[in-house]
């Protein structure tokens, strides 16, 4: 077996090297799509090949070998920065990769009437593209990520410049002349009827439509057929309710979902949107996100905790890409309140007083559980489609429960001195390495 740092370190100074292999040639395996019995599927070296993935950012987290257990075989990325490592696991492990390539987005400012400075991210994507076409586990390229997404000053959605969809489209042409092995797509925020309509008349050459949906997972079956798709379809974000779908209290913030909240409400809406492909368009879906990224919390999106401990959503990926929960499950944290009132009550706290917080957690495994609990100011800085978010300051937590506190499903706690937003977050820990988590928002005013 080759060594995969040495595949890696191989490939940084050969622009077109391929991670295959550094000793023969490559052979890529050759991807299709193709209908029978009016039902689109995709195809890996000519057999039907059903996704069952996860969306991974190396940075973020990267168990592979977590996912390839759970009975994941493949995984989308958002860019090509860590390609050389993970497509050097892909083929350790099995596992097949959906490529993304990071393309600037006109939301974070790039200007697509800059002819050269398109062309410049043109020939990039170019070398991108020759230097992993030819990987065998390589599955499909994903070339951009919701380009469609761009907002006015009062934060409704608006189009974008057409010529977003110019430059996607040569990038399209251009890997359909060099690498003929691979389909092509870019995603879109939502299933917009007229974003889909204004990016399709523009990009009639993309190979499949790629959505990304939360919420709307449980309805992305009909909204495709709203939306008069007739392309096949792929799923390449789904996950819990996002951040711009939930209640939000008195001041603004979201309210997040308790983790066993989030488990059980996206397992239904896998059985809605992706049980079945009633649509025969539907080719597969990523789960979001295989890692832990802070949007909005440290703790909204990822499967996993910044520690690497599994929560209650990678057990339902398990049930639902093998037919069954996985020998030991994450604890279930079902609610969290302060002084009795639920986050939806909008909760505001005399600054320095006491308060009572308590957490309800079904333990399936009848574990050992153990709790910690932090304070976090609320985002100052809140990042717009997927961009960095720096994750909030600590601030200290002086609890007045009795001896042993941090086994305590309920706890006595000063609030900060200082006015201003803050999170109440818990974590609790069994003995098998699994997590659950909850979160308050609220609101600390003056004496």
């Amino acid at each position: 077996m080759k060594h995969p740092f040495l595949t890696s370190a191989y490939c940084l100074f050969h622009a077109t090297c391929s991670l295959a292999s550094t000793d023969k040639a490559a052979v890529p395996s050759h991807v299709s799509i193709d209908k029978q019995n009016h039902q689109y599927q995709l195809r890996l070296n000519g057999s039907v090949f059903h996704i069952k993935g996860a969306g991974l950012n190396y940075p973020d987290g990267h168990n592979f070998e977590a996912l390839k257990a759970a009975g994941g075989n493949s995984f989308r990325t958002w860019s090509t920065d860590y390609a050389e490592q993970e497509l050097a696991a892909a083929e350790e492990l099995g596992l097949m990769v959906a490529m993304g390539i990071d393309l600037k987005k006109q939301l974070h400012g790039f200007d697509y009437n800059d002819s050269a400075a398109v062309a410049a991210q043109f020939q990039w994507v170019k070398e991108q593209v020759n230097k992993y076409k030819d990987h065998p586990n390589l599955l499909v390229w994903v070339v951009a990520n919701e380009p469609n997404l761009l907002f006015d000053q009062s934060g409704q959605l608006i189009p974008v410049n057409p010529k977003v969809y110019d430059a996607i489209s040569d990038i399209i042409d251009y890997i359909h002349q060099v690498d003929p092995h691979h389909p092509v797509t870019y995603t879109y925020a939502g299933v917009i009827k007229s974003h889909l309509a204004d990016g399709l008349a523009r990009t009639p050459n993309v190979d499949f439509v790629s959505v990304q949906v939360y919420g709307d997972l449980a309805e992305v079956k009909q909204q495709i057929i709203a939306a008069n798709i007739i392309k096949p379809v792929m799923i390449t974000e789904f996950g819990p309710m996002g951040h711009w779908e939930v209640p939000s209290t008195s001041w603004g913030q979201p309210i997040e979902e308790p983790s066993a909240i989030k488990a059980k409400s996206m397992a239904k809406r896998m059985q809605l949107g992706l049980a079945d492909n009633s649509t025969g368009l539907i080719i597969g879906a990523f789960a979001f996100e295989w890692g832990q990224k802070q949007e909005r919390t440290p703790t909204w999106y990822g499967m996993f905790n910044k520690d690497g401990k599994a929560n209650a959503r990678v057990d339902e990926m398990t049930r639902f890409w093998t037919g069954h929960y996985p020998q030991h499950r994450a604890p279930m944290t079902e609610a969290i309140t302060i002084n009795s009132l639920s986050a939806k009550d909008s909760v505001y706290l005399k600054s320095s007083s006491q308060a009572k917080a308590n957490v309800v957690v079904t333990n399936p495994e009848n574990s050992r559980l153990t709790y910690q609990w932090k304070i976090l100011k609320e985002v100052v800085k809140v990042s717009e489609g997927g961009a960095f978010e720096q994750e909030p300051e600590v601030t200290p937590l002086k609890m007045t429960t009795a001896p042993k506190q941090e086994r305590l499903n309920n706890i006595s706690f000063k609030v900060p001195d200082t006015e201003g937003a803050y999170r109440l977050f818990v974590y609790v820990y069994d003995d098998q390495g699994k997590v659950g988590n909850a979160n308050f928002p609220f609101y600390v005013k003056g004496k």
